[in-house]
Parts: structure tokens; sequence; C-alpha cells
């Protein structure tokens, strides 16, 4: 059996486009003498559509998109992510489905299942669960069909499960005799390889080849890394699809020959290749064909600016680096000597007088470093401000899309301005860590220095003060990341992370500080941020504002009842 990849980009909503790509993609397949393709979950509507999934109109027409391509499948089986309407009186009233198409005629669907609604996710908002499993006749062949989290409960591969029934293995049970996975599985940091060590093992411990088709794009903030793979019944890998990119290509089942592509095994290079593929999808489909950024002549801005210069062309993107009274002469000659290392447009717009003469209208001290009163914060926020509105304007007035610079660490901790550092129409690096935008500046200047060594050298500072320096109101990064990481990523308590090795004062004082109303508050208000970890700032992180919750060190338990 010939199988056919159809790894594409969709657009939420888009359901001329998204059919014509899939069009497009069985055309290929055909002249590639494909007996089967297959696409990625929720292929003609977009996976992250939200509440359209909502819309009386939505659920309606949910099924018209399908007529095209169904007349389009003369000789060709095609297995197609979509919704379709529940027509029981009760429960949701859409499934998420995958139709499977069979020579211009619909056999039927396969719904899912196992509806997760962890981190960026929220099925059981929008779905019905499957009733039931199906196997559907292929040329005498058995095929099994899950659609994306019914693959993901495998007993034999996870140590702890979400959920107690794997519709997969029910499918293996009932003799599927290929297994076919149509995932929109979002980037994280680690999961490609983990994806494909779970497919292998699944392939092989039911002894038959597996199918495992993702999406890939940016859609808002959450980025679809696709990186499909295709396992024979041993385990062995016959395809593997590159990530950040659309890709439909053709492979014999029985062709015994492992793929001689890999996935990228460096973490900070996927992590580039996911965060330029995020700002290129979110202006494209935004209708944004320029972008800009204020330039700081520091480390967070000069990295944006090379991902911006990246994914949309460097003729492209605007730098603006916006001096203060406190700006050192180093940080402008910085800026400037970075965008002309980049070849993007550059200006210089200094803030001084708008400053002074604000300052003086509001009669406001100057800012100090040490003992800051409120005050002089609020004079130090008011340059950001300035900055942020100069910004805003050109952004207005060019329509360009105003990238924001702010990095994970310093928004954790409440470290930004509002409407200030934080405008913007998309937080690029708000989940990357400030140790990782380093590693991201190393690797721009792997081959030769784009991003000028004075400006990773440098202390941090916000400059927005005399003298001041980012560790005069934060821990030192390389202290303050490691914990960031285990409490985001991996969802550990206090004593976890003081048992890897962490000072107990500081990580209560971290974490009390991430979870503060007022740094909530700020987040809350973000840009949409471009996600590359589990549990990230952004959409899928959900607290209060308004609370009282403090994380109070344990006392140890020493001749005393654990109720004590």
């Amino acid at each position: 059996m010939r199988v056919t990849i159809g790894q594409i980009n969709t657009t939420n909503g888009d359901y001329e486009g998204n059919v014509q790509r899939i069009l497009n993609a069985i055309d290929r397949a055909k002249r590639d003498a494909s007996d089967l393709i297959v696409f990625p979950e929720v292929t003609i509507q977009g996976y992250t559509s939200f509440d359209w999934f909502l819309d009386p109109d939505v659920v309606r027409s949910a099924l018209d998109p399908l007529n095209n391509i169904i007349e389009a499948t003369e000789g060709l089986t095609a297995i197609v992510g979509t919704v379709r309407p529940n027509d029981q009186p009760t429960g949701k009233k859409l499934y998420n489905s995958a139709a499977v198409i069979r020579d211009r005629h619909l056999l039927g669907f396969a719904d899912k299942t196992l509806l997760p609604e962890y981190d960026v996710f929220d099925d059981p908002r929008y779905f019905e669960p499957a009733r039931q499993r199906r196997l559907f006749d292929l040329d005498k062949k058995n095929l099994g069909v899950a659609v994306c989290e019914d693959f993901w409960n495998d007993k034999t591969f996870w140590k702890q499960r979400l959920y107690p029934n794997d519709p997969a293995q029910e499918l293996i049970e009932m003799g599927a005799q290929l297994l076919i996975s149509i995932n929109a599985s979002p980037f994280n940091k680690g999961k490609m390889g983990m994806r494909c060590e779970m497919v292998s093992h699944r392939a092989r411990m039911a002894n038959l080849p597996i199918i495992f088709v993702n999406l890939v794009g940016g859609n808002d903030g959450i980025i679809f890394d696709g990186a499909s793979i295709i396992s024979d019944a041993t385990g062995k890998i016959i395809m593997q699809a590159p990530p950040f990119e659309e890709f439909i290509e053709t492979v014999d089942l029985d062709c015994g020959i492992p793929d001689s592509r890999c996935l990228p095994g460096d973490d900070i290079e996927t992590v580039r290749e996911a965060l330029v593929l995020g700002i290129r999808d979110y202006a494209r489909k935004n209708n944004f064909a320029k972008a800009l950024l204020g330039l700081s002549g520091g480390i967070d801005s000069a990295v944006v600016a090379a991902l911006a210069a990246e994914a949309m062309g460097k003729e492209n993107v605007l730098a603006v680096t916006m001096p203060s009274p406190y700006s050192s002469q180093g940080s402008i000659d910085d800026s400037i000597d970075l965008s002309r290392r980049f070849g993007i447009e550059s200006r210089v717009n200094p803030i001084s007088d708008a400053f002074n003469a604000l300052r003086n209208q509001l009669d406001l001290p100057e800012p100090h470093v040490e003992n800051k009163s409120t005050t002089e914060r609020a004079v130090e926020n008011l340059q950001s401000r300035l900055r942020g509105n100069i910004l805003m304007t050109i952004s207005n007035a060019e329509n360009r899309l105003l990238l924001s610079t702010g990095n994970k660490s310093e928004l954790a901790l409440g470290y930004c301005t509002l409407y200030g550092d934080t405008n913007g129409g998309l937080a690029v690096i708000g989940d990357v860590l400030k140790t990782e935008v380093y590693g991201l500046a190393r690797l721009y200047n792997r081959e030769r220095e784009l991003i000028p060594e004075t400006i990773i050298n440098k202390p941090p500072s916000a400059e927005l003060a005399p003298g001041q320096l980012d560790e005069q109101s934060l821990p030192p990064y390389e202290k303050l990341d490691p914990i960031l990481q285990l409490y985001f990523e991996r969802k550990q308590s206090p004593e976890e992370i003081i048992a890897a090795g962490h000072d107990r004062d500081l990580v209560y004082d971290i974490l009390n500080r991430v979870e503060s109303p007022a740094n909530e508050f700020k987040r809350r208000q973000l840009p949409p941020t471009l996600i590359i970890s589990r549990n990230a700032i952004g959409i899928g992180r959900r607290r209060p504002i308004a609370h009282r919750y403090r994380r109070v060190p344990q006392r140890a338990n020493v001749g005393r009842g654990a109720s004590d």
C-alpha cells in the first residue's frame, strides 16, 4: 500500500482555503499513485477555532465542505479531519471526527472519544465524545482511525495516564491491521522526539503499521510543528516529515527502509524554528506584511529582531530605538549596529524631551535605583509608556505588526510595564526564559557575529534609572530560570523544587511573586504569546487576578502527628 502524508497548514475558519489545500494534496497523491492520503485533525475548519464551534451556523454547515473533497477522491482513500453535527437531542452539538472517504464515497466517520481539557485544550466545551468505535474496510484490510488524544493513552508507554480507557488499543483488539492517528498536537520543547518514540513503541507492541499525521502552522500563540510519522509493523520509522513546514509525500508501507531524515535534536534550534513559524503565520493570517519592534540595545529585542527578520524578511522589519536620559550611548550604538548587521530599517526617536516635559508638568522626581518610592517607579514606567505610545502610533500609521520583546523570566515576576514594553500584537519570546534567549543569540552567532557580542556580554538592564541593573530587582537568571522551568513546565510543588537543590527562601519568594495579583493582572493583558513549552504563560494559564493565595513554607514534622 502506498500512503501519502498530507501535513498541511490550515487557517481557522478559512473553509475555502483549507479545502483547496486538501484538494491540492489529493492531486499530488494521485500523481504519486497513492492508495491512501491522511490529513490532520479538524483540517477543514481549523482546530483552534474555539467558540466558533458553538455557533449554530457553523454547526449546521459543518459537513458542506466535504462535498468537494468527496468528489476529488476517485481511485483514492482520504482520511480528513473535520467536525460533524450530533443529531441526538442531548449532548454537545458537534463531534470531532475523521471522515473516511473512498473512491468518491463517504464510508463514515471515526469520532474522537477522549476530549482533553488541560493546558491549551478545551475539547469538552465543544465536542460530544464518541459512543462507539468501528473499523473500515480498505482493500480487505481492517483500518482503525483514532483522532489525536485517542492515540495518546497507551498504558505500556505512559507511566501515568489521564483516562481509564485506550481507544487505540480497542481498535487494535477489534482487529485493526493498519492504525491511523490524525492530530493537532502543539509544539513543546522535546515533544517531537517523544512522539516518535510513542508511535514506534505502539507499532512494535501491536505488530501493525501506524500512520501518525500532525497539523503544522501557527494559530495565534499555538504552534503546530507537523513532524508527522509513519512506522511499519516492526516499529521502524519509514517516513519522518520535516517539522515546521507543509509536507506532502508518499511512501510504500512495506518498503522496510528507514527514513534518513531525522528530527532536530537541539532544543534551542527547534525553538528558533517554532518562533519563526509562529511570527510568520501570525502575520500572514492577520494580513500583516510588515513588522516593527522597539530596539533597546539589550539581548531580548536583539533576538526578537533576528527572529522577525528571518520570519518576515529583513526588508519588512523596522527597528525603532527610543533613548531616554538614562540610555547609555553603548546601547544606542549597539541598536544601530545590530540593525545594520541584519539589514533591517532603523530609526532613532529620542523620548527625552517628551519625558522631561511630562515629568515637569506632573512635578515628578528623577528616578533612583535604591529604595524606590511608588512615585519614582511611576517615573520609570513613564519612559516605557512613552515608547509604547510611539510604537503603537507607528503600527497604526504604517500597518505594521508590533512585536513585543519581553521574555518569560521577566513576565513571570511582573518585571514589565503595562501599556509600555508589553504593548504589541504578538509576544514573541513571552514563553522563552532569559537563559534561553541567550541560547538563541548564540545560535544566531554560530557562524558569524550577527548579534554584537557587546549586547550579549553586557549586564541586563532596563535603563530606566541611573545605574539600573536587572539583578537589583530580580534574582540572577541562572538561579531564577531553573525554578521557573520546574514550576511552569513540570508543575512541581515548592517542596519538590527545593528537593531538586534550590534555595528554600528563594523558591518561595519567586513563586509568591509569580502568583501575586498585580503580576497576574499584568499577564492577563499581554498580547497573544507564542507557546513553546507546556503550561506556558498564555492561553493555557488560568489563574484568578483577585486572590489571597500564598505559597507558605511547610513546617517540618518532627515528633508530631501529621494533623498538627
